[in-house]
């Protein structure tokens, strides 16, 4: 085994482009193993872990881009070189013969007048600076980074509020402003409901719900995750709720977040009760059971809020296939599994949708972990190691320092999956694959080798293993989500009509105990 080092000093590349790049380097023929980041301390950690950390390595500087190969040969590794190379050299080569660029935000808004609002991806170490010259020259921001302190993100979000900003983030991966998706979305239709989301898949969620319910979408706002939290209060939230009150094409508003704190989650109701437009509150996990006030509407679920949004909108229930529970189908599950296959392994993309199918089985069992469970007790101490019913968010920190994100490469996702199947106690393996611009363009292609060799596993063995999937997304996303749910099913896999069904279907396969 050879390992090839190259330090190209001063040579910076936002974090989403050699996202892509790392992906596409680990699937070039003969590389083992590629990384291709920034030589930031949290990179250069994630080296010392993988046992590839060298003094050279250790020396270079936040700006310098580090190249890391390692094959089966250095003759490979040159050649895997070079194909990486022409990954960069594709990308400097892309955009139209008009496309300018700027060596700062600045120098870009002054020669781009009209320009109202920047993306900001760079390592979490300069992010607030760069937000913050930004919302300086009257930019909106929509801050993809994360890894900023919560002190930065509460300076920031107030700079924002007293310019009448947006200040999306940070770690917000999900907007549509003006029909325009930004980062990770779906194309869907535009209409005239409203998203304000803590949550980026749980935004994405609502948004393709919505648009298989006949509605559309305005705008999405995306907040960052923790925008809800005691220490920022709801700055976002509060301020985009008066900006889509004011906001001729919405007519309904929906806000959605895992769970806030206590405090902000009313401060949040008090100001969308006196909303002049409809508002329907999806906190998912809120144990506090809320009631209907006129012009305000709770929904438990994803689902259950895109109804309820697209309702207000005139759209009739009658027309509308809900698609609700299939129990003959749960029955047939029950029959084929054995009396120990009693666990559920979720391996999720989203955050928010492993957050909805966990909350689902926590409602009727009590051993229920995860890397993001709210309860302490129930935290995971070993990522690498489930615990009855486990639920995985491949989208956290825990898993994405100094790696794509699972929606662009499923390394890590394809060696649990395999790891779970093995395990005799698991009755259902649950999956998602999210569909839409940013996401890897074949999320379902990419995990059917893995998936067909786990089946074979559990068959080997004389159990039936159940995979159960999701897939997010539109008819018009590219590719389609009839063409994603058509690999599931050549393969054997069962897909969920929706996030809510992924997690009610999951907990219901593996019940031993009487028939709901």
């Amino acid at each position: 085994m050879s390992t090839k080092i190259v330090i190209k000093k001063n040579t910076y590349f936002d974090s989403v482009s050699l996202m892509s790049i790392s992906t596409k380097a680990n699937q070039l023929e003969g590389v083992e193993q590629a990384f291709v980041a920034m030589a930031t301390e949290m990179n250069k950690g994630v080296l010392r872990n993988l046992g590839l950390l060298t003094p050279e390595l250790e020396s270079a500087k936040n700006g310098d881009l580090m190249i890391v190969i390692k094959g089966a040969s250095d003759a490979e590794n040159e050649a895997s070189l070079i194909a990486i190379e022409e990954l960069f050299s594709n990308k400097n080569k892309g955009g139209s013969k008009h496309e300018a660029k700027y060596a700062t935000i600045s120098s870009a808004h002054e020669h781009i007048v009209e320009s109202n609002l920047v993306v900001i991806s760079v390592n979490g170490a300069f992010a607030a600076r760069e937000a913050r010259i930004a919302l300086e020259n009257d930019l909106n921001v929509m801050l993809f980074s994360d890894n900023v302190s919560i002190e930065d993100e509460l300076a920031l979000k107030q700079l924002a509020s007293s310019k009448g900003l947006l200040m999306m983030g940070p770690d917000c991966g999900t907007a549509i402003i003006n029909g325009a998706a930004l980062c990770f979305g779906n194309a869907v239709r535009r209409g005239n409901i409203g998203i304000i989301g803590a949550s980026g898949t749980g935004s994405q969620e609502l948004s393709v719900r919505i648009h298989e319910f006949g509605g559309g979408i305005s705008q999405l706002i995306g907040t960052g995750g923790r925008d809800l939290s005691e220490k920022i209060g709801g700055i976002m939230m509060l301020d985009a709720l008066k900006m889509l009150e004011a906001d001729d094409e919405t007519s309904v508003i929906v806000l959605i977040s895992k769970p806030p704190a206590p405090a902000v989650a009313q401060k949040v109701l008090l100001q969308a009760e006196k909303c002049k437009k409809p508002v329907v509150v999806c906190f998912l996990g809120q144990n506090q059971h809320y009631t209907d006030k006129p012009g305000l509407t709770f929904a438990k679920a994803t689902k259950q809020a895109a109804l309820k949004a697209v309702l207000l909108t005139g759209i009739k229930e009658e027309d509308l296939d809900l698609h609700p529970l299939n129990w003959p189908l749960i029955e047939e599950v029950r029959a084929k599994l054995k009396p120990e296959q009693k666990y559920i392994r979720g391996l999720f993309c989203g955050g928010t949708l492993c957050d909805e199918s966990m909350f689902a089985a926590l409602a009727k069992y009590p051993d229920v972990y995860s890397n993001i469970q709210p309860n302490p007790e129930y935290r995971l101490k070993d990522l690498n190691k489930s615990i009855k019913h486990t639920f995985l968010d491949f989208g956290d920190d825990d898993f994405t320092n100094g790696k794509p994100h699972p929606m662009i490469d499923p390394t890590n996702r394809i060696s649990r999956l395999l790891q779970e199947a093995r395990d005799p106690e698991v009755g259902v393996i649950v999956m998602d694959f999210v569909l839409g611009f940013g996401s890897h363009e074949n999320p379902v292609g990419v995990m059917l080798d893995a998936i067909k060799e786990s089946k074979a596993i559990a068959k080997k063995e004389g159990r039936h293993l159940e995979i159960l999937g999701y897939v997010l997304g539109t008819d018009l996303d590219t590719p389609s989500l009839a063409q994603q749910c058509k690999l599931l099913t050549d393969a054997g896999v069962t897909w969920a009509s929706s996030s809510t069904n992924t997690g009610l279907l999951a907990r219901e396969f593996v019940w031993k105990g009487e028939t709901a």
